[in-house]
This record gives C-alpha cells, structure tokens and sequence, in this order.
C-alpha cells in the first residue's frame, strides 16, 4: 500500500483527502503543518506528498524547499490560488505538479497517477481478473494464459482501470493519466482505444462488455460485479 503524507492546516481538509485517497488504497497520513511533515520525513518514508500552500508559520513554499535539502519525495501542491505566477513558484520550488481547490476525487486521482508515472513510482504488481492478467513487469496482458498483443497506451488504459475498480475516469482524467498534463490529444483518443481495448479482448475470449463499461457523457470505468 502507497503511502501519502498530507500537509495541511485545515483538518476539514485532511480529512477530505484521506476520504478520497483511502478507498483506492492508498494509507494516508496526516499532518498538520511544514514543521510536522519534516519531522515526519526526516525518520520516516513516504511515496507521495499533497502539501497545502496557505499555510500559517511554514508555508507551503518553504517546506517544499526544505524537504528537496534531503528528499526527492513526488510533491503535489495543494492551492486555492490560481494565479500563474503561484504555480509557476511552486513548481520552481521541487514541487511535481500542483492542484487548485475546488477539487473532486477523480482529480486527485488523476493527479496522483500522473506524478506517479512521471516519477516511475507505480507499483510493479501483476493484477489479475478472471483470467486476465496484467503484467507491468513483462509488459504483457493475458487471457487464460494466452497473450494478447496491446499498444502501450492500451496496456496503461487496462492497467489504471483494472487497479480502481468501479471507479469512474472522465476523458479528460485518461488523458491526464496516461497521456500527460501537456499532452495536445483529444477526448476521441480515448474512445478510440477503448474501441480497440474491447475488440481485442472480445477476440480473445475475455467477457469484455459484462467490465469495461462507458458511463454515457462521463467516461469509463472497470466493473467487477
């Protein structure tokens, strides 16, 4: 299990994120200023950081300096201020990427993921489902012990929906995954590959239609049941 450090001063907010973060399995642990995470992370390890930028005594800016004196550790700003000039700060100060409050679980998520793959933290775990297997060492998907050949992106599509089951991804929250903040690709993309995703399965054998299932006007998501 991933383990994430959040760092603000508003419990409200602590406890909003560890609300989104624990179903999809990550352990979260909360803290409640820049003094308290460094503390934390000089005896102690973490895969993610969400450090809030408002902050009182130790802002969000400076506790990011102070922890790239000794820690490479993904950091992901959390701001209510929009202004390109404070983003641009953040990122210049180690941070990894940033997110503005109002935020919803999804966006988290995806931004979560995003760092993760940028930083090649994701876990190398081989996820199987009724015969599928999804093999990030190999890189390779299978039915029934009987390969079946994916694009990359395919492979990264089945993988992020097959580790959050039931969850729903918008367009915009695949792209971000899978194809990067900056990406210029269009929400099409996705439906194309899902397209080819269920083409191929379905020609393997694998039950594909009763799983990969569009949420009309949304996006997509796994079904287990």
């Amino acid at each position: 299990m991933r383990k994430i450090l959040i760092v603000d001063d508003e419990e409200r907010m602590r406890n909003l994120i560890s609300l989104y973060l624990s179903p999809a399995g990550f352990d979260c642990v909360p803290v409640s200023s820049g003094a308290e995470a460094l503390e934390y992370l000089s005896k102690k390890s973490c895969e993610l950081v969400i450090l809030d930028v408002m902050m009182p005594d130790l802002d969000g800016w400076e506790t990011c300096r102070k922890i790239r004196e000794f820690s490479d550790v993904p950091i992901i700003m959390l701001t209510a201020r929009t202004d390109k000039t404070d983003v641009v700060k953040g990122l210049s100060t180690g941070a990894d990427d940033y997110i503005t409050k109002p935020f919803d679980s999804g966006e988290l998520l995806a931004r979560i993921e995003a760092v993760f793959r940028r930083t090649k933290m994701n876990e190398d775990t081989t996820l199987n489902f009724n015969g599928l297997s999804w093999n990030p060492d190999s890189y390779s998907l299978s039915y029934t012990d009987k390969p079946i050949q994916v694009t990359p992106k395919e492979f990264s599509l089945i993988g992020l929906l097959l580790k959050y089951p039931n969850r729903v991804f918008t367009r915009e929250q695949l792209l971000t995954i899978i194809w990067g903040l900056e990406a210029g690709t269009e929400d099409r993309t996705i439906d194309s590959h899902i397209r080819n995703i269920r083409d191929k399965l379905r020609n393997a054998g694998f039950p594909i239609d009763d799983h990969l299932i569009t949420v009309w006007g949304v996006g997509y998501k796994w079904e287990n049941e």
